[in-house]
């Protein structure tokens, strides 16, 4: 996978870094990105995707509600909020493919209570996969990738090969995040099953 640490570091600019990749390219970075998080829950049961862990720099700057704000989120609620972002990004980054400069958002969160299973995780990550794959096809032959905008949390121009990677730089800053909430759920079913046991 692709290192984004220096571009959310602002150490580099995505555009200089990565502004050069093709949609081929994009196409293999988001199906290594799917299946890594597919990896990652692959020994999940549903108990693990409903579990709270304890986060306590949760802080959620765009949450629904003022009682979400410092809520710690489940595994399903990462995949849901990491999916909408990068379909967000990939959207977004097909409309300046086409020479078009675009305002504003293109997002859908489902919302992360209804996701608790595994099955729906799995589903949700396929269906996301369809989608930004789908995305690169509404490319043309021959991208506009002059056609840039500015966006305030990344430095230098984003064309459209960069606003794709938003996406995935994205879902990358989450994979240590979906690793601790599965760590401290294997953990607490131990303590759970050995309390069990000496009961």
């Amino acid at each position: 996978m692709l290192d984004f640490a220096p571009i959310r570091s602002k150490a580099k600019t995505m555009h200089d870094s990565y502004g050069h990749l093709t949609p081929a390219q994009l196409r293999d970075l988001t199906n290594e990105m799917i299946d890594t998080m597919l990896g990652l829950i692959a020994e999940c049961d549903d108990e693990d995707i409903t579990f709270v862990y304890h986060d306590p720099k949760a802080y959620d700057h765009a949450a629904a509600n003022s009682k979400e704000v410092g809520l710690a989120w489940t595994l399903g609620h990462v995949i849901v909020h990491v999916t909408a972002s990068a379909e967000e990004a990939a959207f977004l980054a097909a409309e300046l493919a086409r020479g078009v400069q675009r305002e504003g958002r293109s997002r859908y969160e489902v919302y992360w209570e209804t996701v608790t299973t595994v099955k729906q995780c799995r589903q949700r990550l396929e269906e996301s996969r369809r989608m930004r794959l789908a995305s690169l096809e509404m490319w043309p032959d021959k991208p506009h990738l002059d056609n840039t905008i500015e966006l305030r949390y990344l430095r230098g121009p984003i064309n459209p090969v960069s606003r794709f990677l938003g996406g995935l730089s994205h879902d990358d800053a989450h994979l240590g995040q979906i690793k601790e909430i599965l760590r401290q759920s294997r953990e607490a079913k131990a303590i759970k099953r050995s309390q069990i046991s000496h009961g």
